[in-house]
């Protein structure tokens, strides 16, 4: 059978799903798309991670002979789990993933793609219909592509998502304070906007059904949790050590020749005024984050090639600060003297350990209710940060397409 005579099937049409429909149909491809009942007018939904066995036992079985099965979440445990458990033997599976949002150009972005039961000959039809990505094809194991999603995005979704809470529980928007206003604190905002604009499921998934998750998560809340209590103790030499045995084993270099991010792209994306004086911060998410990886011997350069927009972001101001030695003792004399965020960290702190209480407990309803509560408060400034984010995201991905 040529090519031309066969079609692709794609249930569940979210954004994702009408990103694939409308290149691989643009491409030359027979598309053939459904959704649940109730959304056929609209096509608006998709199918989240935690309803993938539930839809695959619906339609599993009656999957055509030889047809080749794939998913899109972005944790496959439970995929492949539904599939082998509801598809019949004949049917070959071929879980993708894109490693990037609806909104952002897949040209040069990873793919991964799972040949985890299947001829090399399904494997290469797929590779070709997804050619039209232009993306960058990686190959992974569903256990791989898992373990090196939870390293790069579950503790980076949470520091963000706990960003978002602790501004929320002060009642504030950071973006009309000025101490939150210019260099680090722009990628900050906009990527903690960025995330909570979009859909709930899409953080949830990931964090609650991967296996690998919970773990960096919880190790996330704990490093928050242990540096702040250095910091209230007045503890310096034993912040400044923990800290720098963190910096020599996640960051390469000395310098700062070759940082992912400098100050003139740093200042160039704000949503508020830049005060006439950068106002000092402890940056308690951020060492915190490289605490994280140390404490999990999670090296974040061993991943790029698996790496998201936004965590190449994350990685980017984590860089900038614990590669330049100036701004880190500066951060270390902020933390231990400084009280000026001291209610800012602690509404973190409890952020931090809150959303990874939910994640261990694995409460989809509990994480939906808080996310959206806050989704909520921000939502106003949407348009804007998305505007912004955007072009933070195409700068980012220009400064690190051959990293």
């Amino acid at each position: 059978m040529e090519d031309t005579d066969k079609a692709v099937g794609i249930i569940g049409m979210g954004d994702m799903g009408k990103m694939y429909a409308k290149r691989i149909s643009e491409a030359g491809w027979r598309v053939n798309a459904c959704d649940a009942p109730g959304k056929y007018e609209e096509l608006k939904e998709f199918v989240p991670a935690e309803a993938i066995d539930s839809v695959v036992a619906k339609y599993g079985p009656s999957t055509k002979l030889g047809a080749i099965v794939g998913g899109q979440t972005s944790c496959k445990a439970p995929e492949i789990a539904a599939f082998e458990k509801h598809l019949p033997p004949d049917v070959e599976i071929i879980p993708v993933h894109s490693l990037h949002g609806p909104g952002v150009d897949p040209k040069g972005q990873p793919l991964v793609l799972i040949q985890h039961r299947a001829s090399d000959a399904s494997f290469q039809l797929v590779e070709r219909i997804l050619s039209c990505l232009n993306s960058k094809h990686v190959y992974l194991t569903a256990a791989e592509h898992d373990r090196i999603t939870a390293d790069t995005q579950a503790v980076t979704h949470a520091a963000f998502l706990s960003m978002g809470a602790a501004w929320h529980a002060n009642a504030q928007f950071p973006w009309e304070i000025p101490r939150y206003v210019g260099g680090i604190e722009n990628v900050k905002i906009n990527v903690t906007l960025r995330i909570y604009s979009n859909k709930w499921h899409v953080y949830a998934g990931l964090a609650i059904l991967n296996p690998y998750a919970q773990r960096q998560i919880r190790q996330y809340a704990e490093s928050v949790t242990e540096l702040f209590k250095l910091m209230l103790a007045g503890h310096k030499e034993e912040l400044r050590n923990r800290i720098y045995t963190a910096a020599k084993a996640v960051f390469r270099g000395n310098g700062d020749e070759d940082l992912l991010l400098k100050d003139d792209v740093l200042d160039r994306f704000s949503l508020g005024e830049k005060p006439p004086e950068r106002v000092k911060n402890n940056h308690l998410s951020l060492l915190a984050m490289v605490d994280c990886w140390w404490k999990l011997g999670i090296v974040p350069y061993d991943h790029m090639i698996c790496s998201t927009p936004l965590f190449r972001l994350w990685l980017g101001i984590t860089e900038y600060l614990f590669r330049k030695p100036d701004l880190l003792e500066e951060v270390i004399e902020t933390a231990i003297h400084d009280n000026t965020f001291r209610a800012d960290d602690l509404e973190f702190t409890f952020a931090a350990r809150d959303w990874s209480d939910r994640v261990s407990l694995g409460h989809m309803d509990a994480y939906r209710e808080k996310f959206e509560h806050i989704q909520t408060y921000f939502e106003p400034r949407f348009p804007e940060a998305k505007r912004v984010g955007n072009e933070m995201i195409k700068t980012i991905l220009a400064k690190t397409t051959n990293s």
